[in-house]
């Protein structure tokens, strides 16, 4: 027996070639364009055939008579039982020419080629969406009940089948598929379409949050989904019955679920957080047409609506169908498969299946070059405090990447041994020698960063002054406050404000700034420190909705503790729990390739989300560690004295990783 099928190399085609190669003596010819030749023994391959039973005709969808040669039509002529259309635009964010050329005229140009080599049948694969936004129940006898269907893909497919029923000189059945997803098996799909839209989403709540906080989920209308090989299976057994003229069924679920129970499928198979409360989206009616109109057409709503679509890779069209209001009958189907063993798989027994699939094959991420190389190469980064500690730390990673690594700090030595220490390694750093908390030596380094190496693409804030010291004991030391507020705030504000004109000039740079994780637990003995990088987070929040339409990102990361130089004075951290230079250096460049707006331990934004939700208890907490750990001695002025900690205090010490006391 003789096929011809086009849309061949489609998800549903390539598959159901295959399905009816499985029997025997057959032959498939299928339609695929001159350009797309190199593509055969690919897909001979998948089939398993030779080139005696897979046979190309090429042509054209969007010519008369799909563009076949006279000769290949005679070849043809009388051979083929059964043709199958497939061919079509399955997409709803392609644009309304394309879809009129393959949907309308690509059907009109098939049904003109199967009549002209006499097919003995004609199999029109449409989609429930012919049906438009029908309110209701939509039979699988229903055609011209269709309605609401303005949108380009829902017309298309709608007029398509109507050329099929009308114009049709041949034995036809029409064949409407759901929402076709992966293989129900091994989760197999070829592309990011309907509810694999929401992956994305689901994928963040779960990176935020853990899979047993209760989310609120959107009701919305009803979406039938169904796995490929139910498709290809249904299409096979069915086109090969011996049936009248002009049926039409319906591949769809029989149970059908709303779109809140699918994201809560998903999101069970995803291990995210569950939907446990459901708000119905057609609240959302009672808003007047011409109100949500109007708001659209806000420049600051458009943004934000855009960027999240964006974002999550959501079509533009896609929140339009989040109310779809259409149920599909299909006894037609059902009664065509009884006795078969071919039956709609449940989703909840195979999503999870889909899920690993797209996460491992299909979530965009995994084709965006996320390496630090990928981010920094070539590209020209500057840290201030580079020559010790978490700086030198992250210079060694940017420079091993293939950055321009510029590094600055007040010792010279330190900057020649550093150096020294990068071309030990095979790279270099270019030095700078330079006081960031001295507003003039800060002038003069900018002038010949600028010089000698124009604009920067990344600039880690990184130098800094902390001071562990009680309030009570700082009465008569108001210069801590000044000289920490001098580096740490206005010395980072005065490297960044000079750099920037030169990343505005350019559309593009980033910012990151090493703050602390005491600014989200307000931690005690660092009121200084704190209120320096407070108010460095402070103006960044500022800048960063100055900026954000001009291609410059701000990151500021709530840092924990780090073994560095800085802390050396505290006998007190000897036995806390710290991250290491490097370690903290992965922050930094996390920082640089995600560009986060924040990166933030847990333990820090639950002190920040206890200081916002419960004051009194978390100030109670605070004081408690307070006057739990004493100053250190180099704070008491008694550097020789060491400090005795209770039972109490050193048990909270292992606790507590990275906290400021």
């Amino acid at each position: 027996m003789h096929y011809f099928v086009t849309g061949a190399t489609g998800f549903i085609g390539k598959r159901l070639v295959k399905k009816l190669l499985e029997r025997k003596g057959t032959t498939v010819h299928f339609l695929i364009r001159q350009e797309s030749a190199g593509k055969v023994a690919a897909l001979r391959a998948y089939w398993g055939v030779s080139a005696a039973r897979a046979v190309p005709v090429h042509g054209d969808l969007t010519r008369k008579k799909l563009g076949v040669s006279a000769e290949d039509i005679k070849k043809l002529k009388g051979e083929v039982a059964h043709f199958y259309h497939l061919a079509a635009v399955y997409d709803l964010d392609a644009d309304e020419e394309s879809q009129i050329a393959v949907n309308i005229d690509g059907t009109r140009n098939a049904v003109e080629f199967a009549k002209a080599i006499d097919a003995g049948q004609f199999h029109h694969v449409s989609s429930i969406a012919a049906a438009g936004l029908y309110e209701g129940v939509f039979r699988e006898d229903m055609f011209e009940e269709a309605e609401n269907y303005d949108h380009p893909y829902f017309r298309t497919k709608h007029e398509s089948e109507k050329i099929v029923r009308r114009e049709c000189k041949i034995p036809w059945t029409v064949f409407r598929p759901a929402m076709v997803v992966g293989h129900s098996v091994t989760g197999e799909m070829d592309k990011i379409d309907g509810p694999y839209y929401f992956f994305k989403l689901i994928q963040r709540l779960r990176q935020l949050l853990p899979p047993w906080m209760p989310m609120v989920g959107l009701e919305g209308g009803r979406i039938n989904i169904v796995p490929v090989d139910f498709v290809v299976d249904s299409l096979d057994h069915i086109s090969h019955q011996q049936r009248a003229s002009g049926k039409c069924y319906h591949l769809v679920d029989p149970v059908g679920y709303r779109v809140g129970d699918v994201l809560d499928i998903l999101s069970k198979a995803a291990h995210a957080p569950r939907m446990n409360l459901f708000v119905n989206a057609a609240l959302l009616g009672f808003i007047p047409k011409a109100v949500k109109k109007g708001l659209m057409a806000l420049a600051p709503v458009q943004r934000v609506r855009n960027a999240i679509m964006t974002d999550l890779g959501l079509p533009e069209d896609m929140l339009t169908f989040v109310n779809y209001p259409t149920r599909f009958d299909c006894r037609e189907t059902l009664a065509a498969l009884k006795g078969s063993g071919i039956a709609c798989p449940n989703l909840r027994d195979y999503a999870w299946r889909l899920w690993d699939y797209w996460e491992r094959h299909l979530d965009p991420d995994l084709h965006i070059d996320r390496s630090l190389r990928g981010t920094v190469g070539g590209k020209v980064v500057l840290i201030t405090g580079g020559s010790s500690g978490i700086g030198l730390a992250a210079a060694h990673k940017f420079a091993e990447a293939g950055a321009t690594t510029i590094i600055c700090g007040r010792d010279q030595d330190k900057l020649d041994e550093a150096c020294k220490e990068a071309r030990a390694r095979g790279y270099t750093f270019v030095a700078y020698s330079a006081d960031i908390a001295d507003m003039a030596d800060c002038d003069r380094f900018l002038k010949e960063l600028t010089l000698s190496h124009g604009s920067v693409d990344f600039l880690i804030n990184n130098a800094g002054r902390s001071i562990r010291r009680a309030i009570e004991a700082s009465y008569d030391r108001f210069h801590d406050y000044e000289r920490t507020m001098q580096l740490n705030y206005f010395g980072c504000l005065r490297v960044t404000m000079g750099l920037l004109p030169g990343m505005a000039a350019k559309r593009k740079g980033h910012v990151v700034n090493i703050s602390s994780i005491g600014v989200l637990t307000n931690a005690p003995r660092f009121s200084a420190y704190v209120a320096s990088k407070a108010a460095l987070d402070a103006w960044t929040r500022c800048a960063s909705s100055e900026f954000a339409d001009v291609g410059i990102s701000f990151t500021t990361i709530n840092m924990p503790l780090v073994r560095t130089p800085m802390i050396a004075p505290t006998n007190l951290y000897n036995n806390v729990p710290t991250l290491s230079p490097e370690e903290a250096a992965d922050l930094i460049a996390q920082a640089c390739i995600f560009r986060p707006v924040r990166i933030a331990t847990r333990l820090g934004i639950t002190g920040q989300v206890m200081h916002a939700l419960v004051p009194r208890i978390a100030q109670i907490a605070m004081n408690t560690s307070f006057r739990m750990f004493p100053d250190s001695s180099a704070a008491k002025g008694d550097k020789g004295a060491k400090s005795q900690l209770s039972p109490e205090a050193m048990a909270m010490q292992q606790m507590m990783r990275g906290i400021h006391f």
